[in-house]
């Protein structure tokens, strides 16, 4: 029975993250290099170093994690295997899935080499999804943006920095205070 290298992956950011450990580290092979590759691209581990012991390539991965304002250690990221190898899942550039509304990451497996969902979509290629993962639903994310629509009961379309839309409301003082938001204008969505 053959190894399951992604779920190798996966498996090991997790446990790492829960315990609240650094460092990882994972088996260096072509596939774990270039998802790795993406990881720290995205932003979702802060550096990468690759190690030889004893005639064998590993991968040290250095996680980013965050705290809250007491201090309190939270967990960060939402990991979650899609293909497996009893299961394979297949799709179309159309049918990628966006986790999160775009936040999230899908990593794909194309006849160009392993892609985000977003690389996948531009050039329009399809592939076997393997994996994807966000930012834990606590973590608060901040998000800069130009509105491009105004809409009716405080809402508006939002084209993030990322090339990302976005449906977003106004809420909190913004709101009790009636400011009006119009096309053109930048804001911070989070």
């Amino acid at each position: 029975m053959g190894r399951d290298t992604i779920a190798d992956i996966i498996t090991s950011i997790r446990n790492a993250d829960m315990d609240r450990k650094v460092t990882v580290r994972i088996a260096s092979t072509n596939i774990t290099e270039n998802i790795v590759k993406i990881l720290l691209r995205e932003g979702f581990i802060e550096n990468v170093r690759k190690h030889q012991e004893s005639n064998k390539y590993f991968l040290v991965l250095t996680l980013r994690h965050r705290r809250n304002r007491k201090g309190t250690y939270r967990t960060i990221l939402n990991l979650k295997r899609i293909s497996r190898p009893g299961l394979r899942i297949y799709s179309n550039y159309q049918r990628i899935p966006r986790i999160l509304g775009g936040m999230g990451i899908v990593i794909l497996s194309t006849s160009r080499g392993i892609m985000t969902d977003r690389e996948a979509r531009l050039e329009r290629i399809g592939g076997e999804i393997l994996w994807g993962f966000t930012w834990n639903e606590r973590t608060k994310w901040i998000h800069e943006g130009l509105i491009t629509e105004s809409l009716p009961n405080g809402m508006f379309r939002v084209r993030l920095d990322n090339e990302n839309m976005i449906l977003g409301y106004v809420s909190g003082k913004i709101r009790r205070s009636f400011i009006r938001i119009l096309p053109g204008d930048r804001v911070k969505i989070e």
